[in-house]
């Protein structure tokens, strides 16, 4: 099939006004529909095309005016007279109403059901105006942050219980008297609780809080994603900090260096919840960034991580043996920590002696003996490690093995009658043994000490209340990796969005990629096979890698394809 058959619409006119290569066309309406992305926009955020050469275009495709639209001033704007959610929904804008008539600036004057929507919602008639997709975005973005600044004073808490907040103080650390700057004001005491309430609330695993030249900002990290949420006023910037700073238990009065601190929130009889707490000087002030670390993941049994049967009964197997070393890896986030704490869990026996080593200790689990590591004593993994070997071990486990001399003790360990867990952080399962190669350990002792690996990543989840059904072409999905056997009883489902979710996804599902280590791999790392060889090997014997088990759960309707492909 030519790819003139499948450019339709606004990509056909870029296309005769020569403005867009016909392949580069059919490539973005295809890749547009499958990431279930308006097409202007895919255009514009993968620099296919600049917003005001499409913005003429589409001016004069349909015979509409063209305005720039930071030209104007938002807060004269109507946006009383149409609801938020729509405004992030169809990406539109109230530019000004006159009589009956509503002119509503969009970038895609074709989308029939933007329009009937809001003339349904209005009970105007709408007059439209072509405006830049990325300027309009950033202008509907402004608005909807200023209006969230607005509802959110200082005073105002929705009615919200924050009296109810307490606060562990574990030690008092030196230097931490308050300033005038920094004394405890009722407004900034509210304000601080409620954005750490808002994010406990949304799910949020970090928040970020980080000055600029003339702007203040705080962003949320929702299942992956960082979202901006409060613009607070720059002249506060100091006091926040150092409210947060007193929270933390760290000097208020350092500001020239990073610091480390911890937030023990009692927000119920029943229920706390820990912030991990990082300052970063930056240029214009102090960037904090809390991990918010809730205990109760750390309680989640096995079933729930979202292994496939097989990866599960192999963990377990492996959780089962006296001794060997299981490595969990993957980049910042990933969820590795929390697959390390189900593994304790399931060991934390009365027989068990189980200590741990942790920078820091994110979880505190009853029954396991943790240590935090501060390199500043000289208490790293590797001297942790070796105390371990003196206290009668039966299961260890190492935060992260970082250096040669903590991998050298691991494996040791390993081979002695322990069993041994620990992060690593490369890319797949076949990368891991060829790291530990590099960093020097003989090919030999990676064979025989290592009995599972684990890779893993963390995609988004569908909202189970707005996912739609797509269908694709078999010979798309056959590029994208499915086998034929997939195909024949799969249902394919994209995101939406609602008001019950984010941008169509609700949670967050594992994708791993779980490999023991068999008689065939240890012979090819005795080889020195490299990382290539032994994936395929892990191929051949039937070991999903991360791309496969990613579309398991595109094929189980748990995520999206456009999904697996951002992750994998």
């Amino acid at each position: 099939m030519s790819t003139e058959g499948i450019i339709t619409g606004l990509a056909r006119r870029l296309v005769a006004d020569n403005l867009l290569d016909p392949e580069i066309a059919a490539a973005a309406c295809n890749n547009a529909e499958r990431a279930n992305t308006p097409l202007i926009r895919h255009l514009v955020q993968n620099n296919l095309l600049g917003s005001l050469v499409i913005a003429n275009a589409v001016a004069q495709e349909f015979g509409l005016p063209l305005l720039n639209i930071n030209t104007c001033d938002p807060t004269n704007f109507p946006m009383a007279l149409v609801d938020a959610r729509l405004l992030r929904k169809h990406n539109v804008v109230p530019l000004f109403k006159r009589g009956n008539r509503l002119f509503l600036g969009m970038s895609d004057p074709s989308d029939a059901n933007a329009i009937n929507e809001i003339k349904f919602h209005t009970g105007f008639s709408l007059e439209l105006v072509v405006v830049e997709d990325d300027k309009l975005h950033e202008t509907i973005e402004a608005i909807l942050i200023s209006k969230h600044d607005e509802k959110n004073k200082f005073t105002e808490f929705d009615g919200l219980v924050l009296a109810d907040f307490e606060i562990e103080h574990r030690e008092e650390t030196a230097n931490s008297e308050p300033t005038e700057e920094a004394q405890d004001e009722a407004p900034i005491v509210g304000y601080v609780n409620k954005l750490l309430l808002d994010a406990i609330k949304i799910g949020a695993s970090d928040i970020h809080i980080e000055p600029y030249e003339k702007t203040y900002r705080v962003r949320n990290r929702v299942d992956g994603i960082l979202r901006e949420i409060a613009r607070p006023p720059l002249s506060i910037a100091n006091r926040i900090c150092s409210r947060v700073k007193i929270m933390a238990q760290i000097d208020i009065s350092e500001r020239r260096l990073p610091q480390d601190g911890r937030i023990n929130l009692k927000i119920s009889r029943n229920k706390a919840i820990d912030f991990r707490v990082n300052t970063l000087p930056t240029l214009w002030g102090e960037k904090i960034v809390l991990r918010i670390l809730d205990s109760s993941s750390a309680q989640l049994g096995i079933d729930m991580l979202g292994y496939e049967p097989p990866q599960k009964q192999l963990y377990m197997k492996a959780l089962n043996l006296q001794q060997g070393l299981i490595l969990i890896t993957g980049p910042t986030g990933s969820g590795k920590t929390v697959s390390l704490y189900a593994g304790l869990n399931i060991l934390n026996t009365k027989e068990k002696n189980i200590s741990t080593a942790e920078d820091p200790i994110e979880i505190n689990l009853e029954g396991v003996n943790q240590v935090a590591v501060n390199t500043k004593i000289g208490l790293n993994f590797a001297s942790a490690l070796r105390a371990f070997m003196r206290q009668d071990p039966d299961v260890l486990m190492v935060g992260e093995i970082r250096d040669l001399e903590t991998a050298e003790i691991a494996i040791k360990a390993a081979q002695t009658g322990h069993l041994v867990l620990s992060t690593l952080h490369t890319n797949s399962a076949p990368e891991t043994l060829t790291r530990l190669q590099n960093m020097g350990i003989p090919s030999y002792n990676v064979a025989t000490s290592i009995s599972l690996i684990i890779a893993q990543r963390l995609a988004r989840r569908l909202c189970k209340h707005c996912k739609k059904s797509l269908k694709l072409p078999s010979r798309i999905l056959l590029q994208e990796g499915f086998t034929a056997s997939q195909l024949q009883n799969m249902q394919l489902f994209g995101a939406i969005g609602c008001d019950k979710c984010n941008e169509g996804y609700k949670g967050r599902v594992g994708l791993y990629e779980v490999l023991p280590i068999t008689d065939r791999i240890s012979r090819a790392i005795m080889d020195n096979g490299t990382s290539i060889q032994i994936a395929d090997i892990a191929r051949e014997d039937g070991y999903n890698n991360l791309r496969a088990s990613a579309l398991e759960k595109v094929a189980m309707g748990l995520t999206s394809l456009a999904e697996a492909n951002r992750i994998t």
